[in-house]
Order: structure tokens, then C-alpha cells, then sequence
């Protein structure tokens, strides 16, 4: 019996594998949505037990249970998320992280009393279109079969090349930006945080494929391999950087303005890296260059306008009265000018 199928960017995909595909890509952002909710409760309950913030150098909340709750939330979304690539396309997949930004925003004003004013909630919204529209038109992840492959990419000089700067420009914003302006500007913490994570992920990858080919493969043993333990290593440490910058940000700021910036910068920065690992970007079409310049663009005026009009008090009901109040006003000054015409 033939099951039914689709074809989506020249991979065909039955119609189950694809239905597990968006189940897990949607879980996977319901669990990383809700771990920003514990983890910022978690750093609020070490506040009130008068501990070091976080923010501060703190790191009293590794003995808070809810935080590693928190952790362990994350990492069930972030795997439901690596699994969900191997049954539905990455067209559709990555989109669909959205979601946990709409998943925290609802549950951070029902269990942290944050509230986003009408015109961050316009702010969270192009953030989502933004990312979308980037992922739709950025080059998508080719197929590696090998851990031999991925080492021999992650090595390359172009992708070295990035790392470097990775770091450099970690290293100047912890020692020049931080210290001035991490309390106050949000994209300082988040921004070491993503891009970390970009690196976290292309680690991550090659950690899995490397235990999955030791397990299922050909007499092929990665564990022995030195390369592995390498990247293993540099996938915990940058795991360590990435959760304390993160929780950084969600000492200091609320967690309806961190998720959507986090968000939008990690995708941008997971594109980016994995653009330059498998150079698939000397390929793209110049639609698709334009759609990801629009997107960016998009995505820029989104975080401007988050970050600017933050503290300002501003909801739909006061555009409501405002606008009726213009209203008055002119029909004040019609009637006002036909009187003096009349006299």
C-alpha cells in the first residue's frame, strides 16, 4: 500500500513523518517557551532570598531546583527541535520557533505580572514576520552523512574565520560594553548569549552525529577520536557562556522583551553560521537575497522599536480616546470656521 506524500524543496516527505515533524517542532517551542518562565521565577525566588543577583556574578541559583527544572525544560525543546528535522523540512521547522516567543509572552503576564505595552506587542509580532521571512528565503541546511564530513567543514578556513570573530567581539563587548551598559541596554547580554549559540549549535550537531554513527554505523568508533572530544568540550563550554548571559538577561529585564530578542538574534545568527559552514549562500537566488535584506530590515525595526518605547504606557483603548479626541477637536474647528464665515 503507497502512503501519501509531499514534496517540499526536492525532499519528499510521507504524510506521518511530517505530522510527527510538526508536533515535535511545535512542542519544542511550548517547552523552551515555558523554561524562560521557570528560570526567571527561579532568579526572582534568589533575589528574595537576599543572594547575589545573577546580574551581578551571582550564581546562587544553581542550587535553586526550579532553575535546573528550567534547564532541563530547555533541553527536552531544544532535542524535540533536533528531531524534528529529521521528519519535517527546515522550511518548516525553523518558523515555527516563533511560537515560543507567543508562549512566553502569555505566560510571563499570567505567572511574572509583565506586561507589554500595545506597541511591543506590535514590536513582537514583526519580530515573528521578520524571522519568518529570513528563514523562508535563507539557504537551508544541507545533508552531512558523516562525522568525518562535518570535522572537515567545521575546520575549514571560512568557518574558522568566523568563529574568530565570534569570539573577539565577545571578548570587546564583555570588556568595553558590559560594564557600561549591560544593566540598561538589553542587546549587550543577549547578543553574547546568540552569538554562542550559533556556535552551540554546529557543536551540537556534530557531538550527535558523531554518537549516532558509533552506535548504528559500520565499524566506525568517534568516541576515540580526539576531534570529538574537542568539539565536545567546546560544545559545554559554550553551553556554560550562553546559560549564564542568558540568565543575565532575565535577572535584569522582563522576560516579554528577552524572549523575542533572543529569539530573533539567535535565528539570524544560526542562519549566518550555518550560511558560512555549508557555503550555500553562493547559490541562493537574488529574490531570496532581497527577502532576507527585507527581513533584517524588518527585524531591526522590530528590536528599535522594543527597546525604545519600552517604559512608555501606551495601549489599544488609549489610541481609541485619542483618536476621538482628534475628532472632536476638528469638528470644534469646522464648526468654529463656518461661524466666523457666517458672520
Amino acid at each position: 500500500m503507497k502512503t501519501s506524500s509531499l514534496v517540499i524543496d526536492g525532499q519528499e516527505y510521507d504524510n506521518l513523518s511530517f505530522t510527527i515533524g510538526l508536533g515535535l517542532a511545535v512542542a519544542s517551542s511550548v517547552f523552551i517557551g515555558s523554561s524562560f518562565i521557570i528560570k526567571k521565577l527561579a532568579l526572582r525566588k534568589q533575589i528574595s532570598s537576599g543572594n547575589i543577583r545573577a546580574s551581578a556574578g551571582g550564581y546562587a541559583y544553581l542550587k535553586q531546583w526550579m532553575w535546573w527544572l528550567g534547564l532541563i525544560t530547555m533541553g527536552v525543546g531544544e532535542g524535540a527541535n533536533l528531531l524534528a528535522y529529521a521528519f519535517a523540512p527546515a522550511a518548516l521547522v525553523t518558523p515555527l520557533g516563533a511560537l515560543s516567543v507567543l508562549v512566553s509572552a502569555v505566560l510571563s503576564s499570567k505567572f511574572l505580572d509583565e506586561k507589554l505595552n500595545f506597541l511591543g506587542k506590535i514590536s513582537c509580532f514583526l519580530c515573528i514576520v521578520g524571522s519568518v521571512i529570513i528563514v523562508i528565503h535563507s539557504p537551508k541546511s544541507e545533508e552531512i552523512k558523516t562525522f568525518k564530513e562535518l570535522t572537515q567543514k567545521l575546520t575549514d578556513y571560512v568557518f574558522v574565520t568566523y568563529v574568530s570573530i565570534i569570539i573577539f567581539m565577545t571578548i570587546i563587548i564583555k570588556l568595553m560594553f558590559v560594564p557600561r551598559f549591560g544593566n540598561s541596554n538589553i542587546l549587550v547580554y543577549l547578543f553574547i548569549c546568540s552569538a554562542i549559540g550559533s556556535l552551540t549549535v554546529a557543536f551540537c550537531k556534530a557531538v550527535a552525529l558523531g554518537v549516532k554513527e558509533s552506535i548504528v554505523g559500520n565499524n566506525v568508533n568517534n568516541i576515540s577520536n580526539y576531534m570529538f572530544w574537542l568539539i565536545l568540550l567546546s560544545c559545554i563550554v559554550c553551553i556554560m557562556i550562553q546559560m549564564n548571559y542568558l540568565n543575565k538577561s532575565l535577572d535584569i529585564f522582563n522576560t516579554s522583551i528577552v524572549t523575542p530578542v533572543y529569539y530573533v538574534m539567535f535565528t539570524v545568527l544560526v542562519i549566518i553560521a550555518s550560511g558560512i559552514l555549508f557555503r550555500e549562500w553562493e547559490h541562493m537566488k537574488f529574490g531570496d537575497i532581497l527577502g532576507c535584506a527585507c527581513g533584517f530590515l524588518v527585524v531591526i525595526t522590530a528590536i528599535f522599536m522594543l527597546n525604545a518605547f519600552k517604559d512608555l504606557q501606551f495601549t489599544l483603548r488609549d489610541l481609541n480616546i485619542n483618536a476621538r479626541h482628534s475628532r472632536n477637536s476638528n469638528d470644534e474647528f469646522v464648526v468654529s470656521l463656518s461661524r466666523s464665515r457666517s458672520r
